[in-house]
């Protein structure tokens, strides 16, 4: 009798440890899937803290970029490049050249909009959806974005990259971006790209390349 019981205690116990198992194998197999090459990251909270430390360290961005967008709607690929130049904290500046010029300029609580027509002033604060938009632009050049309670976040990795998968949380932003993943480069933790997935099905994705770190950047680049 005794047997019996250890043996149904053990096929229970087993069977139990069969189901995380492939639980977690499904788990493996989807991240692979979904990202060829990388692993999931399964200590957010150590690399949360690592990431911040890391992040923190950056207090400045000067880089060239390229902005491709995919539109359900066209067969073709939109692309266009320009500068970017980021200053901690809350200061960042992008200058489309080509094919058109438009200037942003993010300052604080302020925001510049200008092209070859007209120039716009924002309060930041006055506008829900601007203030959000500010809001994930800064996070994700300077690394607080994993503190950010608007989304829900993954993390994978390969050798030379960390992939952070975000979520929209809420229902605002879940119009604009089914999800946003950042490409993160391990050797100096700064944003490599930046795939913005719209619900329909567009995408953007803005690659950044010749970055220069820490360089000293003008006040005046930010000017509004």
């Amino acid at each position: 009798m005794c047997e019996k019981l250890r043996y149904g205690k053990q096929v229970k116990w087993t069977g139990r440890l069969y189901v995380v198992a492939f639980g977690l194998m499904l788990f493996s197999i989807s991240a692979f899937a979904q990202y060829p090459g990388y692993k999931s990251i399964n200590d957010l909270v150590a690399f949360k803290k690592q990431f911040a430390t890391e992040s923190a360290k950056v207090q400045s961005i000067t880089s060239d970029f390229v902005q491709q967008k995919e539109l359900m709607a066209l067969t073709e690929t939109i692309t266009s490049s320009g500068k970017f130049w980021f200053k901690r904290s809350n200061r960042v500046r992008i200058d489309y050249t080509k094919p058109f010029t438009y200037r942003m300029v993010m300052n604080g609580d302020k925001m510049m909009v200008k092209d070859d027509q007209k120039e716009s002033r924002i309060n930041v604060k006055s506008n829900k959806l601007f203030q959000q938009v500010n809001k994930i632009m800064i996070d994700c050049v300077q690394g607080t974005i994993l503190d950010s309670k608007d989304f829900t976040t993954k993390v994978f990795e390969n050798d030379k990259t960390f992939l952070l998968e975000m979520t929209p949380v809420s229902k605002a932003l879940k119009e604009f971006f089914q999800t946003i993943v950042l490409s993160v480069e391990k050797k100096d933790y700064s944003v490599k790209s930046i795939d913005m997935n719209e619900p329909a099905g567009d995408k953007t994705t803005i690659t950044f390349s010749n970055k220069v770190l820490n360089a000293t950047v003008a006040d005046e680049v930010f000017a509004l």
